[in-house]
């Protein structure tokens, strides 16, 4: 009841209603966003850069404790951290061992050319320095061929050749693999003999030559038959050039993947 002559003051209160908790699934989503779009443009930047930095980069990566004890140019201008000339140190030593094989493949060239009886099978010894290492292959030809036809004994032309390789990789630390390859043509002369086998015989006959000619046997990481299945000419199966053995000189420290 109010005091006569004194004005009545109602106070009306509004209650808030809060929205439900709505939780954090969408912070989560959202920092995804923000990763991948930060991961995107990085590799955006990578690609445009030089030849020096993204040396840095991959070197920093492949061996971060090298770059701990030591300032360096860094990435970005005016940054420390990553060194160019440190993190060229891998191409260095990859550039040293391929000339060193591009070195080993001259003097191999080198020696058959001094051999007369050699001179007409030149274009059937293939060397070349790849990403794997230096492969020199010795492949048949219709008219000439390594080893006896079907047979993995080799010719005496094949043994010389050999001979001389074997001079030449000697005192070089790689490892080699011996492969063999055939053509498609079927071995029929038995049943339980095939490709496969005359392959693989014709890649060991080449290592037991290597080794009698002086190339350390520790030093042979594999012998392998491919058979057909790497053929050399493909759309011509039955060519005498898919018929060869190959020597890879592996790239120094390279480890085998067979």
């Amino acid at each position: 009841m109010s005091v006569k002559g004194q004005p009545v003051i109602i106070i009306k209160k509004i209650k808030k209603v809060h929205g439900g908790h709505h939780g954090g699934a969408w912070k989560v989503a959202y920092a995804d966003f923000v990763t991948a779009m930060m991961a995107f443009f990085l590799v955006m930047w990578l690609v445009n850069q030089s030849q020096e930095v993204k040396a840095a980069v991959s070197g920093y990566f492949r061996d971060p404790g090298a770059f701990e004890s030591q300032g360096g140019l860094g990435v970005l201008p005016g940054g420390n951290g990553v060194d160019p000339e440190a993190a060229q140190q891998p191409a260095t030593d990859v550039e040293t061992a391929q000339k060193v094989l591009e070195d080993a493949a001259d003097k191999i060239r080198q020696q058959l050319d001094l051999v007369p009886s050699l001179a007409s099978l030149r274009d059937q010894i293939e060397l070349s320095v790849t990403p794997e290492g230096l492969r020199i292959e010795l492949v048949d030809e219709d008219q000439s061929s390594f080893f006896d036809s079907g047979s993995p004994r080799l010719s005496g032309v094949a043994d010389l050749i050999l001979a001389v390789i074997a001079q030449e990789l000697a005192d070089l630390p790689n490892e080699v693999v011996l492969e063999g390859y055939t053509d498609s043509q079927p071995y029929s002369s038995n049943e339980r003999y095939s490709n496969w086998e005359l392959s693989a015989d014709r890649a060991n006959a080449a290592r037991r030559v290597l080794e009698d000619r002086g190339f350390p046997a520790a030093r042979v990481a594999g012998v392998i038959g491919h058979a057909d299945r790497g053929l050399k000419f493909p759309d011509q199966p039955l060519d005498a050039r898919n018929r060869r053995v190959s020597i890879l000189v592996k790239h120094e420290g390279m480890t085998s993947t067979f």
